[in-house]
């Protein structure tokens, strides 16, 4: 029988390959950190520290009390440097909290946590879940306790771990579901709780086969009522769009949410932070980085503090090769590249990628051949091509109108061309301004 999948979408050359097999390393702490206030989508952080004062692992140090964000604490135990701008590595200087650590010292300072998570109450269960500054950890980076709060009149009757991993590199979830499988699956049943669904599926592409064995297993001796649901290795199968039509076989409609069709979808890398921040008290400061490509000397998966400098990461992994010509936060499809090894890792940082120009595209872009071969890879049905003609032309109303805010940037229309235009790029310069101009005519 043919394996789930969604239409449309692309198929990368992979080379999972270099750290499918390789067991998550615990980084050494850094010497320093460098912590945005703004990790999630939403209203940022304000800092809650001052210069010269001494912070312990787990504290907060920047909150905001409107509901659309998420605290953030500090990731080591240390003294506060400065509060000041810095390179966030989507290119931007935002306000960053820059702490120095204490030699020798580790303190942490907890969270409550649920001595019997499933004796506490879904309002409990869920604010532990805010307090502890969990967002999602697939790449959005969306604050978890808003999308386990969905209205009233939306009726969640399903959850689907994704555990997809599409990017052609990252293997983090992939090594997560080996080697924490008991912590995901106590987070998937700390969140199916709050949402009272009926089915709860978890989702794992067929490149593996290993991981599909490991969460089979472990549902068949505790978690009967879970599915697991092996898909089509295809991109970007781990979109949750992509992936509530491969297994729901629902479409989310255009501008909509996955909750408008009784859905809620949460990364593999989110339900252990959600175990671990109910059951033993831990905010999110640290998480799995996959550390990979040809211009890496030692390909990696990591566990990496938040705040800690990508060159502090590369220089584990056994520093760069003197040929890498590109780096990207996240993976070559989606992620972003990079000019500065200052930059720190964050929440969403979910791989560092480094290329040599043996796997980077290089040479001259074209005009457009009128291929169609962009229309026919999106799977939001969008034609790329004719809105980046309007982005170009300045002409946002268009855009609009054509569903520019519907491109979830996959990618895969940029990565079909064979003129080499940039079209996922323009998308994107084109969906920020056509957001600006909605704002600014309320």
């Amino acid at each position: 029988m043919a394996l789930a999948t969604f239409r449309k979408g692309v198929h990368p050359q992979e080379l999972k390959e270099l750290t499918e097999k390789k067991p998550v390393e615990i980084m050494p702490l850094p010497d320093e950190v460098f912590v945005p206030l703004q990790q999630h989508i939403g209203v940022p952080c304000q800092p809650l520290v001052e210069k010269d004062q001494e912070v312990k692992t787990g504290q907060v140090i920047g909150s905001s009390e409107k509901f659309v964000s998420s605290p953030i604490h500090s990731p080591i135990t240390g003294k506060v440097k400065t509060v000041n701008k810095f390179q966030h590595p989507l290119g931007m200087h935002v306000t960053m909290i820059h702490i120095v650590r204490s030699e020798g010292d580790e303190s942490w300072e907890t969270l409550p946590k649920a001595d019997v998570w499933q004796d506490s109450t879904i309002d409990v269960l869920r604010k532990m879940i805010r307090d502890a500054g969990i967002v999602g950890l697939g790449g959005a980076a969306f604050p978890t306790h808003v999308k386990l709060s969905p209205p009233v009149e939306k009726i969640i009757d399903s959850f689907i771990l994704n555990g997809c991993e599409c990017e052609p590199y990252l293997t983090a979830d992939h090594r997560a579901m080996l080697e924490f499988s008991e912590k995901i699956m106590t987070g998937m049943a700390i969140i199916s709780k709050i949402l009272g669904v009926k089915d709860t599926f978890i989702a794992i592409e067929n490149n593996k086969p290993d991981a599909i064995s490991a969460m089979q297993k472990i549902c068949a001796v505790k978690y009967p009522e879970v599915k697991v649901v092996p898909l089509q290795v295809k991109y970007p199968q781990g979109a949750e769009k992509m992936l509530i039509d491969a297994i729901l076989k629902r479409r989310v409609p255009a501008g909509g949410l996955p909750m408008d069709v009784g859905v809620v979808v949460n990364n593999i890398g989110t339900a252990i932070a959600v175990a671990e921040a109910v059951t033993e008290g831990k905010p999110l400061v640290q998480r799995i980085v996959t550390v990979t490509g040809d211009g890496i000397k030692e390909p990696k998966n990591v566990m990496v503090r938040i705040g800690t400098t990508f060159k502090h990461v590369l220089d584990f992994c056994g520093g760069i090769r003197e040929n890498t010509t590109q780096i990207f936060m996240g993976g070559p499809m989606m992620g972003f590249s990079q000019s500065n090894l200052s930059v720190p890792c964050v929440k969403a940082t979910s791989g560092i990628v480094c290329l040599t120009d043996r796997n980077t595209i290089q040479g001259k872009t074209y005009p457009c051949i009128k291929c169609g071969n962009c229309v026919s890879v999106c799977p939001m049905n969008l034609m790329p091509t004719t809105l980046t003609h309007m982005v170009k032309a300045a002409k946002w109303e268009e855009s609009q109108q054509l569903g520019i805010l519907n491109c979830i940037e996959c990618g895969s229309c940029s990565f079909s061309c064979p003129s080499r235009i940039p079209l996922v790029q323009w998308l994107r310069v084109g969906k920020l301004k056509v957001t600006e101009l909605m704002r600014k005519n309320g």
